[in-house]
């Protein structure tokens, strides 16, 4: 205690110091927050301080909910325009549209404002009303709405279906406080009306969320009374063991689980409790490597305090956290936990497993290698944003997600689109190319290597056309997955995604 009252002496008597005597005037509230962030950024990237002007934040973080119109929102040039309405939420409901450019909210203009700025002013208190302006591309009038604010929280299963008749498929996106509500409610259908024989679990991008959640719902499939996950922090308060609590449900059904490197936290809990318990397979890539738990305590001026308080274990005994952030490295980087330190464990049935690191599947499945091509331009200068958009206005319906795909007419139409708008676009092999010319005439060979370097210039040039022709592929999966968005929102672009899924396939083989 002494150490910590002496270190509290001596940054008041800095913070008086610099009041006195600094040469410009000094915004004690804007220093001390600063100092706060830059002391906790020392420590992990969970531990933050949450100043009473967050309080909207803490909200979000804590329940997972906010009062607002329920719609992503992007930069577009010097605009913030509608980017994804959620369907059943008020942007949906009042027909804002993506690519609809905000103009105003409650008279004040919102040109060359950040999204951060216009989310602030899109949220507040449910029940709540505001009028916003937008101006609809292809439409000369501005559209005006009167919108009202509702309690906006995302169903945390996106998406449920079947396959092959008997295969249950269940899409789980958060591990929110409806997570075990919704998920028992998919699950019940799935065995009652579709009479799968087995399901398979997809927390592909799934960042974690409530502990108590990702137990309950490992409660459906295994004994009760089975430990899932337990935590270990400095302090008995934070030592905790995790039992399901409940009778299962489909204590028998085959399990395959779908994770990726996003994949997080209560996710790695789930999968990785049932590889420890040997009941379900679980396919993919490395998960995130999470295992750091978070508690949120007041502290004084009603601010509050993210604090990391423990670290959680599968059944097994491993902690699957992949980043040792106490032994940084000298320039202050962090790295991942090295292979030679981690530890084996074993799976009920004897598998070995190790720690360390995220949960390895015991089908390990990589994504193909996507090149950076103009597709990858095409998106980010939101060039097929806005033909989605135009394609939009002018067919009122589509086919549904699994058999739509824009006709060769339409691409045409599309590179029209794209040449009107003439993207200027750099290629990285360029770029590269460059540079080694300089090399080379520094090292003195360029008279060597002229033709050579000329030659790969002339070939490395952008076409548009040529490439336009020659990631027709790429793009058109792009446009595909834009244009659905339109019209069959969240879902649709699920729905979209499973078509030649790769992963998915692996799964439903090994099932049958």
């Amino acid at each position: 205690m002494f150490e910590l009252s002496k270190n509290s002496d001596i940054y008041n008597s800095v913070m008086q110091e610099l009041n006195l005597f600094y040469v410009d005037s000094i915004n004690n509230d804007d220093l001390s927050e600063k100092t706060i962030n830059a002391v906790l950024s020392t420590l992990d990237p969970y531990t933050v301080y949450i100043p009473e002007k967050q309080a909207e934040e803490l909200k979000l973080m804590t329940s997972g909910e906010y009062g607002g119109i329920g719609s992503v929102i992007m930069q577009h040039g010097n605009n913030v325009v509608i980017s994804e309405p959620y369907e059943g939420f008020p942007a949906q409901k009042m027909d804002l549209r993506c690519g609809d450019i905000i103009v105003s909210i409650d008279g004040k203009n919102t040109e060359n404002k950040s999204t951060a700025d216009v989310s602030s002013m899109l949220k507040g208190a449910p029940g709540t009303s505001f009028q916003i302006v937008v101006k609809r591309p292809g439409e000369k009038k501005l559209i005006k709405k009167t919108m009202i604010r509702e309690t906006i929280q995302f169903h945390p299963i996106s998406y449920y279906t079947t396959f092959s008749d008997s295969i249950g498929y269940i899409h789980l996106s958060e591990f929110n406080d409806k997570a075990y509500s919704e998920f028992k409610a998919a699950l019940s259908f799935l065995m009652h009306k579709k009479h799968i024989k087995s399901l398979i679990i997809d927390l592909r991008g799934n960042g974690g969320g409530l502990i108590d959640e990702a137990v309950k719902i490992a409660s459906l499939f295994v004994e009760k009374g089975t430990e899932i996950v337990s935590t270990k922090g400095r302090t008995n308060n934070n030592n905790f063991s995790y039992k399901t609590s409940k009778d299962p449900m489909a204590l028998n059904l085959p399990l395959a689980i779908l994770v990726d490197r996003s994949s997080a936290s209560a996710s790695e809990i789930l999968s990785g409790a049932f590889q420890d318990l040997d009941r379900a397979t679980i396919f993919g890539e490395r998960t995130f490597g999470k295992g750091l738990v978070q508690s949120i305590r007041p502290i004084k001026y009603k601010g509050h305090l993210k604090i990391t308080t423990a670290k959680y274990y599968t059944p097994s005994g491993r902690c699957v956290q992949a980043i040792d952030y106490t032994n940084r490295n000298e320039d202050g980087s962090v790295g991942r936990i090295p292979d030679s330190l981690t530890n084996t464990f074993k799976t009920r049935l004897g598998r070995t497993v190790r720690d360390g690191g995220g949960i390895l599947p015991d089908s390990i499945i990589t994504n193909e290698k996507q090149s950076i091509n103009i597709a990858f331009y095409l998106y980010t200068e939101n060039i097929i944003f806005d033909y989605a958009t135009t394609y939009a206005r002018k067919y009122k319906q589509i086919d549904s997600p699994e058999t739509f795909t824009i006709s060769d007419k339409d691409y045409e139409l599309f590179m029209e689109f794209v040449q009107e708008r003439n993207p200027k676009y750099n290629l990285q092999s360029e770029k590269i190319l460059k540079n080694l010319e300089e090399i080379v005439k520094f090292e003195g060979y360029n008279e060597h290597v002229e033709e050579e370097i000329k030659s790969l210039h002339d070939k490395l040039k952008p076409n548009l056309n040529k490439d336009l022709l020659l990631f027709k592929k790429d793009i058109v999966d792009l446009l595909n997955h834009e244009i659905i968005k339109r019209y069959y929102y969240q879902k649709g672009t699920i729905r979209y995604g499973l078509r030649n899924d790769a992963w998915l396939n692996k799964a439903i083989d090994f099932l049958k």
